[in-house]
């Protein structure tokens, strides 16, 4: 199946004629030459993206023989998006909007937390819900843990510091019972004990060694990302192939990638396809809203820059943008955009 939809939309991208003129301000797409301008500029700011050929069979004539696609390798992917929380940032007048207005109900901007900070909130709601109980089972009231801790009731304090006292000294005179009639025995296997220890601890501290360098290495999954520029919808798009944690190599089942892609967004603008230049079927995120999205966000960018010295944003940082908005949709696939952008997707 992928690999009939992905003929059918190479033929029709083989007919689609070349954006010539640039409307990267009006329409939020690209012509080839600003797509290699926006990759330049990409690989210089950040030496993790490469330019690459790719099968001379599989070239577009209207790239470069050189630079078909940028590629990035072993991406880490530290946790699944599953473990996350998912937070939707947008408003409802906006998140309505955006259903609205050209159909953008797919395309809203997730806030994650974080394993750690959601602990820290899970931590902070119990603290806020305990309650202390007494020993019927009737909740202590705040006033009365202020006099405890202020001393107030020294009779109380005075009688546990005695029964403790008392406990210890019974303790005490117990062990010296227990070690007057100690027997010899015990002594003779406890040197038996350590004799053996003797002669089996180098083998087992090196054992323990090796396990401890091996639980100290993070296995993670890693990603390889490339970026093809899609002549039909003018705009770049984002390729996907994750590997097993295992240190095997093994290439992620559609299903295993899917674990590492906001809900909202799997099997529906993330979906699995052939790669127009690299073999094998990837993950990939669908570019039909591509361009109306980066209109919206560079038309915010401008609005915010309008009263300031420098003027909007330019082809260049296209990337960068671009980049922003996609890690919304897999924010644990941590690669580089190096700039911070806000894209706001905001109507």
């Amino acid at each position: 199946m992928p690999s009939l939809l992905s003929n059918l939309k190479s033929a029709r991208e083989y007919l689609t004629p070349t954006l010539k003129s640039s409307a990267f301000l009006t329409r939020g797409v690209l012509t080839p030459e600003e797509f290699v301008k926006a990759g330049d500029e990409l690989v210089y700011k950040c030496p993790t993206w490469t330019w690459e050929g790719g099968d001379p069979s599989k070239r577009k004539p209207h790239l470069p023989p050189d630079k078909q696609f940028l590629m990035t390798r072993n991406v880490p992917c530290t946790e699944r998006v599953s473990s996350l929380e998912n937070v939707v940032a947008e408003s409802r007048s906006e998140a309505a909007g955006a259903a609205g207005e050209d159909d953008d109900g797919d395309w809203l901007v997730s806030q994650v937390l974080s394993a750690e900070e959601k602990k820290k909130r899970d931590e902070k709601e119990l603290e806020d819900e305990f309650d202390i109980l007494d020993d019927e089972g009737e909740v202590v009231a705040e006033k009365k843990l202020a006099d405890l801790s202020l001393g107030g009731d020294d009779s109380a304090v005075k009688e546990s510091d005695s029964s403790k006292t008392n406990a210890n000294n019974v303790a005490a005179a117990n062990d010296d019972d227990d070690d007057e009639y100690a027997d010899m025995d015990d002594f003779e296997d406890d040197d038996i004990i350590e004799d053996e220890a003797a002669v089996t601890s180098p083998t087992v501290a090196a054992n323990a060694k090796t396990s401890n360098s091996d639980d100290n290495i993070l296995k993670v999954r890693t990603y390889d990302l490339s970026i093809t520029y899609d002549k039909y919808y003018q705009t770049p798009r984002i390729w996907l192939m994750g590997y097993a944690d295992d240190g095997s190599s093994r290439p992620l089942t559609g299903d295993e990638m899917m674990q590492d892609v906001i809900s909202d967004y799997a099997h529906r603008t993330v979906t699995i396809e052939n790669h127009p230049h690299v073999h094998g079927p990837h993950a990939s995120i669908h570019p039909c809203q591509h361009g109306a999205v980066m209109k919206t966000i560079v038309r915010n960018l401008t609005k915010d820059q309008a009263e300031g010295e420098e003027g909007g944003p330019t082809v260049e940082v296209y990337l960068f943008i671009f980049l922003k908005f996609v890690s919304s949709m897999i924010p644990t696939i941590s690669y580089d955009f190096t700039m911070d952008v806000s894209a706001s997707t905001k109507k």
